[in-house]
């Protein structure tokens, strides 16, 4: 029997902090005069930070200095770390603990894999760190999700093939990636979305448990 090893993505997949990068983004879009809307928020999913401001930068048709560049990207993340200040454990996505619970009784290795340079706060907040063997987070990588990256130093931190690993994603990107590792993807969202995916769910509700000790070879 080959090892298996979970990767989770953290923002909509454990947690939905899109709605917090959203209103920090929407701030910031407001003061420079972009107009940006929730639709437009879709695309910054699975993104760095720094390629989220250049692409609203370009919408907008600025150009700004480094150092510019740089305050408005702190800017950003302190509005966003005021609003993930207050989350609790009753952010945690339905059914997510259900899932978390089974492979941690059953000793399945699990990481986190996220472009999130806040995953380890947002984590603590919501009680989630004692889940999770391994944390790779935007503070350990260097390429950006479709780039394999993170999820191969998840694996490698796990001490998992990738090729028996399983990641859930909620961004195309993610799932890119996902697949470029070899990783099995599964995503969660929507199906005319996250079409490169090997399974996909709407959420952590519609995935039987037996699914996930299929998928472990428990």
């Amino acid at each position: 029997m080959h090892r298996k090893g979970f990767i989770f993505d953290l923002d909509g997949v454990i947690v939905d902090t899109a709605k917090y990068h959203y209103l920090a983004w929407k701030h910031l879009a407001d003061e420079l005069g972009i107009p940006f809307t929730k639709e437009q928020n879709e695309q910054f999913k699975g993104v760095s930070r720094k390629r989220c401001l250049e692409i609203l930068l370009e919408w907008g048709e600025l150009k700004v200095s480094q150092s510019q560049f740089n305050s408005w990207l702190a800017e950003k993340n302190e509005d966003y770390l005021q609003y993930i200040e207050t989350m609790t454990a009753s952010e945690i996505l339905p059914d997510v603990p259900k899932v978390l619970n089974f492979l941690k009784e059953h000793n399945v290795p699990m990481a986190l894999g996220s472009a999130s340079k806040n995953a380890r706060p947002i984590l603590k907040k919501v009680g989630l760190i004692p889940y999770f063997t391994s944390i790779v987070d935007g503070t350990q990588v260097t390429k950006a999700k479709p780039d394999p990256e993170v999820f191969m130093i998840a694996a490698g931190e796990l001490k998992v093939m990738p090729q028996h690993c399983i990641v859930f994603e909620d961004a195309l990107a993610g799932i890119e990636a996902a697949n470029r590792a070899g990783m099995t993807s599964i995503g969660i969202g929507k199906k005319e979305i996250l079409t490169e995916a090997r399974y996909v769910f709407k959420d952590f509700t519609e995935i039987e448990l037996k699914f996930i000790k299929e998928l472990a070879e428990l």
